[in-house]
This record gives structure tokens, C-alpha cells and sequence, in this order.
């Protein structure tokens, strides 16, 4: 199959577009990490930051910048991936965020 001159992917352009913006990358990012309280729904939350760390650097240089091998940060942000604290807050490091605690939106009796 032969590829066609001027097409972009979808991820490709994901990965540009959130490379450019970061207060999109920021929102991008929060509303995945969301989804990451839910075992059906956590896939989402990981690939996201597998985008992030696309859109900063590439996992490679993403890896080597936190201390994680390149292959540790592949598995744990898979969609079967189960990352550590320790690698999220790494990762989250590397790409210039961090996790942040905020209240929930309904209101607790």
C-alpha cells in the first residue's frame, strides 16, 4: 500500500497539535488522568500520557530524562500498562507537569 503525499494521521497530528499548545496538552492530559480511576476506562488515561511524552521529546529521550529504560516506559503506558507512582510522577516531571490534587465535583454529606 503506497502512501499518499500530504496525508497525516490522526496521532501525528494529535501528537503536533498538542506539541504546539500546551495549555491543550494540559487539558488533553487532565481529562485522560480522569479516566484513570476507572479499570475499564484506564487505557485511555495511559495512552494519553504515552501522547504527551510523544508531543515533549519522544519516549526514548522521555525515558532516559526520567531514569526509566525505554521499554519499562512502553509497557507502562500501554493500554494493559500499570505504571508506579514513581514512573508517573517521573514522566510527568519530564514533560513539565505534575499531578495535582483537586476536590470532586459532587459534594460528600
Amino acid at each position: 500500500m503506497s502512501k499518499l503525499k500530504g496525508v497525516v494521521s490522526h496521532h501525528e497530528e494529535e501528537v503536533a497539535e498538542l506539541r504546539a499548545d500546551r495549555e491543550l496538552a494540559i487539558e488533553y492530559l487532565k481529562a485522560a488522568m480522569e479516566s484513570l480511576d476507572n479499570p475499564d476506562d484506564r487505557a485511555a488515561g495511559l495512552l494519553a500520557l504515552r501522547t504527551v511524552a510523544e508531543a515533549y521529546g519522544g519516549l526514548g529521550a522521555v525515558a532516559a530524562e526520567a531514569g526509566i529504560s525505554r521499554e519499562s516506559l512502553y509497557r507502562a503506558l500501554s493500554p494493559k500498562g500499570n505504571p508506579t507512582l514513581k514512573t508517573l510522577l517521573a514522566v510527568l516531571k519530564t514533560v513539565g507537569m505534575r499531578l495535582s490534587v483537586e476536590p470532586e465535583h459532587h459534594a460528600h454529606a
